[in-house]
């Protein structure tokens, strides 16, 4: 099979959606499938071409046997609704133009979080008459009112019926959690053309360690110190303001860190916080390559998983949950109570507080630090649960739902329209 597949990122950035994206289908490509990615240059989250990299009009490479297609967009930081827009837009149109190019593609897979990626995989899939899957990693509009990114209006209407024809015309549609597929089921969506297939974590690159990385640790002055990692996008949906609020409230502790590393659109808005208050027990990174990631999180104690309180955020999954799960980390989530938070307490890999609660935060935290005991039993807990999200069966299990109900190219109209 050729798997012809298009997102708006992909390594070397090492947000979700890329990562998702590359450890699935290098998996593919193993079981003896062609796999295409038609993709921008990596510049996420700050808006600036990786090194090595050019915003070109269209270029070729091979990753670990994928075939990479980079396209020329417009390129922002990952802030602003409308150069955002902008940026979606240019992806579309181009990566659209690069797809027509791809010889004899057997199915067209496009992934959200945006939108306008999936409008370009379904054109795609009406010109070329294949079958078309929509990935869903995000309940977009929903999640940009929801993070106070934009209000209500008749733009979010607008991008709400986008939204609503592109669930229709999917032959399949492939969810992140349970949650987003009922949402879509009680909106009238055909739930017999839905299936779910959590993110999960790659175990031959994420494991247990027996002790620290001692360079990073001397690096970073990190040696006997109770490490609080946050690893990942500082965006707007994560609350960390709240998080450096609870460090405030811990600065007394000299064995106590909190470790961001990342970038994002809320990264500078945390970055004068911690200075403003003069936060010692802060250590910020910037944006750290994927390969050092396994490193960093060996430095931490504990993981911190904070979203926002908003009711949308009940459906989501953070991914780094899984990350955690992989390197036999504890989880302390404060997130609305939903899928996510039903994992950690069946799993029993972590603990659950409120979101955006800073002095139930701080007072969580000494709580573990003082109780080695239940912090070993946290991460028996949190290896233990690592084989149920591997990447090996998710991936097989995302292939099992291209092959399904395979529709005959004669069957595709490209009569549809918006």
């Amino acid at each position: 099979m050729h798997i012809l597949f298009l997102s708006d990122n992909f390594p070397p950035e090492g947000n979700a959606p890329a990562t998702r994206t590359y450890e699935h289908a290098i998996r593919w490509v193993k079981m003896g499938h062609k796999v295409t990615v038609i993709t921008g240059a990596p510049n996420f989250p700050e808006g600036k071409v990786f090194a090595g990299y050019k915003n070109s009009w269209y270029s070729r490479e091979q990753v670990g046997g994928i075939d990479v297609v980079r396209v020329k967009t417009y390129i922002t930081a990952n802030e602003g609704f409308l150069k955002r827009i902008l940026d979606y837009l240019s992806f579309m149109v181009t990566g659209f133009i690069a797809g027509c190019l791809q010889k004899k593609p057997d199915i067209v897979v496009a992934t959200s979080p945006q939108f306008f990626c999936a409008c370009a995989g379904w054109l795609l899939s009406v010109v070329r008459r294949k079958k078309f899957i929509f990935e869903l990693r995000d309940l977009w509009p929903a999640s940009i009112t929801a993070v106070g990114a934009m209000n209500k209006s008749k733009v979010i209407a607008l991008l709400e019926q986008l939204e609503m024809f592109l669930y229709r015309r999917a032959d399949r549609i492939i969810t992140v959690t349970h949650t987003f597929r009922n949402e879509l089921i009680d909106r009238g969506i055909d739930g017999s053309k839905i299936d779910v297939v959590l993110n999960g974590v790659d175990l031959d690159r994420y494991q247990p360690v027996r002790e620290k990385d001692a360079e990073l640790a001397v690096q970073f002055q990190l040696e006997n110190k109770f490490v609080i990692g946050y690893l990942g996008t500082h965006g707007m949906a994560h609350a960390l303001d709240k998080v450096a609020l609870a460090a405030e409230k811990l600065r007394h502790r000299n064995d106590i860190v909190f470790l961001f590393a990342g970038g994002g659109a809320a990264r500078e808005q945390l970055a004068g916080l911690v200075k403003e208050k003069r936060l010692n027990n802060v250590l910020m990174l910037e944006r750290q390559p994927k390969e050092i990631m396994p490193r960093l999180w060996s430095l931490c104690d504990l993981s911190l998983i904070p979203l926002k309180n908003s009711p949308l955020f009940a459906t989501v999954i953070p991914s780094k949950l899984f990350e955690s799960m992989g390197m036999g980390l504890p989880v302390l989530m404060s997130v609305p109570r939903g899928e996510a938070t039903d994992i950690v307490s069946q799993t029993g890999c972590g603990i659950v507080i409120e979101p955006e609660t800073p002095e139930q935060l701080a007072r969580s935290i000494e709580q573990l630090v003082s109780d080695p005991t239940a912090m070993a039993k946290l991460k028996q807990a949190s290896f233990a649960a690592a084989p149920l999200y591997s990447r090996d069966l998710l991936a097989e299990k995302m292939l099992n739902s291209f092959r399904s109900d395979t529709i005959s190219t004669d069957d595709k109209s490209v009569g549809n329209t918006l």
